[in-house]
C-alpha cells in the first residue's frame, strides 16, 4: 500500500511537470482532465495498480479525445500551405508515438514492480497531453489569425540549431542518454530503441517550421526526459 501511495505521488508531479513550457500557463489553473485524474487516483477504491493504471488510461483516453478536437479545429482555421505542415507533423508524431510504445514495452519488459507498471502508464499518457495542448494551442493561434512568433529570424525560420547553444546543448543530453540507454538495453531490442529515435528525429524536423525557438527546445527537452528516464529504468526490479 506505501509503494502505491508514493507511486501516486510521483505520478502526479510528472504530470504536473511534464507539460510543454509554451502550455504551461494553458494549464496552470488545472485542466479538467488532469483534475478528474487527480480525483481518481485518490480514491480508495482505485488504490489498486490496476485502479490506478486504468485511472490514467481514462485520461489518456480524455486527452487524446481533446487532441483530436484541437487538430480539427486547427485544420479548419489554418491556411492551406500551413494545414499541409501540419498534416506532416501529426504523421510524424503519430508514427513516433507508434514506434514508442514498442520502445517502451521493449524497456519495461526488464523491469519488475509496481512502481513501474504505473510509470509505463504515465509514459504513455505524457506525449498524448503535449501534444494535445500543442495543438490545441496552434488551433488558438490560427483563430488569432496567426501572429509571428518570437525566436524567428527574419526570413521566418528558426535558426539552425548549431547557431542556438540551447539547442546544441538539449541534442548533446538527448545523445548521451540515448547512447546510455542503447548500452544498457538487451542486445535484442536495441533495432527498436534505433527505429524508434530515427522516428522521433523525423518528428523532430517536420514541426521545427511550426515552431519558435523555444518550441522546438520543448520538443527536444521532452526527449530527453523520456530518454533519460528510460535510462534508468531498463533492468530494474
Amino acid at each position: 500500500m506505501r509503494s502505491t501511495l508514493l507511486a501516486r505521488a510521483v505520478i502526479c508531479a510528472l504530470l504536473l511537470g511534464a507539460a510543454p513550457l509554451a502550455a504551461r500557463a494553458e494549464v496552470a489553473a488545472a485542466d479538467p482532465i488532469d483534475a478528474a485524474m487527480r480525483t481518481c487516483l485518490a480514491r480508495s477504491d482505485m488504490s489498486s495498480t490496476a485502479g490506478q493504471v486504468q485511472c490514467m488510461e481514462t485520461a489518456r483516453m480524455g486527452w487524446k479525445s481533446a487532441l483530436d478536437n484541437a487538430w480539427q479545429q486547427l485544420q479548419g482555421e489554418s491556411p492551406q500551405t500551413r494545414r499541409k505542415q501540419w498534416q506532416k507533423s501529426q504523421a510524424s508524431w503519430q508514427a513516433w508515438r507508434d514506434a514508442d510504445t514498442q520502445l517502451l514495452a521493449a524497456v519495461f519488459a526488464t523491469t519488475r514492480g509496481t512502481m513501474y507498471v504505473l510509470a509505463a502508464a504515465d509514459m504513455q499518457l505524457q506525449p498524448v497531453r503535449d501534444r494535445a495542448l500543442v495543438l490545441r494551442s496552434a488551433a488558438a493561434d490560427a483563430s488569432a489569425g496567426g501572429q509571428p512568433k518570437a525566436g524567428r529570424s527574419r526570413s521566418g525560420r528558426v535558426r539552425a540549431c548549431a547557431a542556438d547553444a540551447r539547442c546544441e546543448h538539449a541534442m548533446f543530453d538527448m545523445n548521451r542518454y540515448y547512447r546510455r540507454l542503447q548500452a544498457k538495453m538487451p542486445a535484442r531490442s536495441r533495432s527498436t530503441l534505433t527505429r524508434a529515435q530515427r522516428a522521433w528525429t523525423a518528428y523532430l524536423n517536420a514541426s521545427t517550421p511550426l515552431v519558435d525557438e523555444r518550441g522546438r527546445i520543448d520538443i527536444i527537452g521532452a526527449r530527453v526526459a523520456t530518454l533519460k528516464r528510460l535510462s534508468e529504468t531498463v533492468g530494474n526490479d
